[in-house]
């Protein structure tokens, strides 16, 4: 279900958490130009709609020796609900596995792989393939974030 945001003044409390959401609310009261209280009225009525789904922190992956990025494109026969969900359970369990995707076109899913390096990487592969019966599996090597973590477009 699409929510509908209700002014222009929602759009600006959007994008300034996009690019802060460490912003005070007084902070983000006067870069949007509400009271404080007007502005914690709209805040809990993002929250409650679940427009607003929580609030988290941009980390560098580089920084932090995860500088592998590999995009894995998998092909199964499966299509029943059940194969599904066991599927769904199984990747979510993966932790490195950072954006999970069911995709139409030539392949069925995309999942987006952040870790150390190639030996890590193969790690991941080999607990992704051990429980669930998959067709193929792509992997694709990032070798250039040129985006990354963008904000979503108002």
């Amino acid at each position: 279900m699409k929510a509908k945001l209700t002014d222009h003044i929602d759009h600006h409390i959007l994008t300034a958490l996009q690019a802060d959401a460490s912003l005070s609310q007084r902070e983000l009261a006067e870069k949007v130009g509400l009271s404080q209280n007007a502005c914690w009225r709209r805040l809990k009525s993002l929250r409650q709609t679940g427009i607003i789904k929580g609030s988290s922190a941009k980390l560098d992956r580089e920084k932090l020796g995860l500088g592998l990025v590999v995009f894995v494109m998998i092909r199964t026969r499966h299509h029943s609900e059940n194969w599904l969900n066991i599927f769904r359970r199984h990747v979510s369990n993966i932790p490195e596995v950072v954006d999970f995707f069911r995709i139409g076109g030539d392949y069925d899913y995309m999942l987006k792989v952040v870790t150390h390096d190639m030996a890590s990487y193969d790690a991941i592969y080999q607990r992704l393939i051990e429980k669930v019966e998959l067709d193929s599996v792509t992997s694709y090597f990032a070798m250039e974030a040129i985006e990354e973590q963008r904000p979503i477009p108002l």
